[in-house]
């Protein structure tokens, strides 16, 4: 009889082993198509007579139009008790709510909720500076959570995944990877200068109009506004 139990917990555990790793196949990469349906916070994408219905961050359901066509990276949530898609506009954005479900207390919802209020790089400048005021905003998170947040996240994000998405992976335009670059490329200048990320990235985006400075220019701006942090 005891063996009995023994090969029934082990058989158990492996079936709740493979299950979880089931979890982390990704079937559908991305999903083409012409959107036929906006819902309050999905859409229906309609591919060879298929509808997919997708989760998406309100960023990206407002740089969708019905009747149009539209590209969304997609990711498989698959649970026991539930099966969804959720899109986003580039694979940046679907790099991050991936990390984002591995923050502890946040789930899918929490993490669409987090892309809608705020960009993948405002999200990034937040946690870099501590501003955990701008992430508080989001509902459902609140000061507490948005405090845990920068504490996990700031050892899973990498400035250098802020790098320019290209057009082709965008739903709705966004600037050039000029003005991207010049950007990355002076927040790393003032890394290598011996600044942290958070007061590199935060000298960089209090420049007015930093987008339409080149790198030399913009690095010249940044570090009158870095010396104010001091």
């Amino acid at each position: 009889m005891r063996d009995a139990h023994l090969a029934e917990n082990i058989f158990q555990t492996r079936s709740s082993n493979n299950f979880k790793r089931r979890q982390e196949i990704h079937l559908i990469s991305y999903i083409k198509g012409t959107v036929a349906y906006k819902g309050k916070d999905s859409v229906v994408i309609e591919n060879h007579g298929i509808g997919y219905q997708i989760k998406v961050p309100s960023r990206v359901l407002e740089g969708v139009n019905s009747g149009e066509e539209a590209m969304l990276h997609t990711y498989l949530y698959v649970r026991e008790d539930q099966l969804a898609l959720f899109g986003f506009s580039s694979i940046q954005e679907l790099e991050t709510f991936q990390i984002l479900l591995g923050i502890s207390g946040i789930g899918p919802k929490a993490a669409l909720s987090v892309l809608s209020t705020m960009s993948v790089e405002d999200l990034y400048y937040a946690v870099f500076s501590e501003d955990a005021k701008s992430i508080a905003k989001t509902p459902g998170i609140g000061p507490k959570g948005a405090k845990r947040m920068i504490i996990e996240l700031k050892d899973k994000l990498n400035l250098e995944d802020l790098e320019s998405v290209s057009g082709a992976e965008e739903v709705a335009p966004q600037s050039s990877s000029t003005e991207g670059d010049s950007i990355a490329d002076t927040v790393q200048a003032l890394v290598a200068l011996g600044y942290s990320n958070g007061e590199a990235y935060r000298a960089v985006h209090s420049v007015p109009e930093a987008e339409k400075l080149d790198a030399e220019q913009l690095l010249k701006e940044a570090l009158k506004k870095v010396l104010t942090f001091l």
